[in-house]
């Protein structure tokens, strides 16, 4: 890929497999907007950022180079080659699903943010979660700009009560947002072993969490801490496996399985 900047913004060209609206739109994520100009619009970590893709070219918004290098660049995975990762699969599936859905790239997002999201996600939709999400960053993040919220960290919301909850209708999730923020903030749950450890360890720590079962835990282990071997299995992947796959998910996909579940994922649930 090239890089270039003009003025304020950062311009990426020649990039391929990266396409922002199926990225932020496809299930990792629940802070991203799409604005009626066409832009994207969310905020990584504690920085705002907005994001246009044309036909060539993706322009970040007031960004630098260092920005780009240590912020965005990891957080849209843009040093792997899903190119080459797509290339690979050798089954019929996984070959439609990532040409229909060419540039879905797994989002690294802060692993506390995509802990708590995902506990949130339990038994809802997408509307509902987006705005449980946007109510939490409002009362407990920190204001950024005119109008954006970090996602508040796991030691603010440990010192709060399920009352002091309430207003988000989170409901029977607040006491699993508690119990997760308290884990973690006291290091009960430690984010450190779980990025280093082997794998079932990792996952094991994440099941300590009171309301983190095996799909939560999938999930924060992909989108919020790069392990491209973990596989979360929703109603979608489970149709998935039983009617494409009752003898086994292929063994092109061994070690990126997320990467393959997430194109699979949105093309079975777009799938007319």
């Amino acid at each position: 890929m090239k890089i270039k900047t003009i003025k304020n913004d950062l311009i990426l060209e020649d990039i391929e497999c990266f396409n922002v609206g199926l990225s932020v739109d496809c299930g990792q994520a629940f802070r991203w907007v799409k604005r009626e100009d066409g832009s994207f619009h969310g905020v990584i970590f504690k920085k705002a950022v907005d994001i246009v893709q044309n036909e060539n070219e993706i322009i970040f918004k007031n960004t630098d180079e260092k920005a780009f290098h240590e912020l965005l660049s990891p957080y849209f995975d843009l040093e792997r080659d899903y190119a080459k990762i797509c290339a690979s699969f050798d089954d019929k599936y996984l070959k439609e699903a990532c040409k229909e859905y060419c540039g879905i790239r797994i989002l690294h997002q802060e692993p506390w943010e995509a802990l708590c999201s995902f506990i949130i996600s339990q038994n809802n939709n997408i509307p509902r979660i987006k705005g449980i999400i946007e109510r939490l960053c409002s009362s407990f993040g920190e204001k950024i700009g005119e109008s954006d919220f970090t996602f508040p960290s796991c030691e603010r919301l440990a010192a709060l009560s399920e009352e002091e909850l309430a207003p988000l209708r989170a409901g029977f999730r607040n006491k699993y947002i508690l119990d997760a923020a308290r884990k973690v903030a006291c290091g009960e749950v430690d984010f450190e072993k779980i990025k280093a450890a082997p794998f079932d360890e990792a996952r094991q720590e994440l099941l300590k969490i009171k309301g983190v079962g095996e799909k939560v835990a999938q999930c924060a282990l992909l989108y919020g801490f790069g392990r491209m071997e973990a596989f979360p299995v929703d109603v979608w992947v489970k149709r998935i496996l039983s009617e494409l796959y009752p003898d086994g998910f292929p063994q092109c996909a061994k070690g990126v399985e997320g990467i393959a579940q997430q194109y699979l994922f949105h093309w079975r649930r777009n799938l007319n």
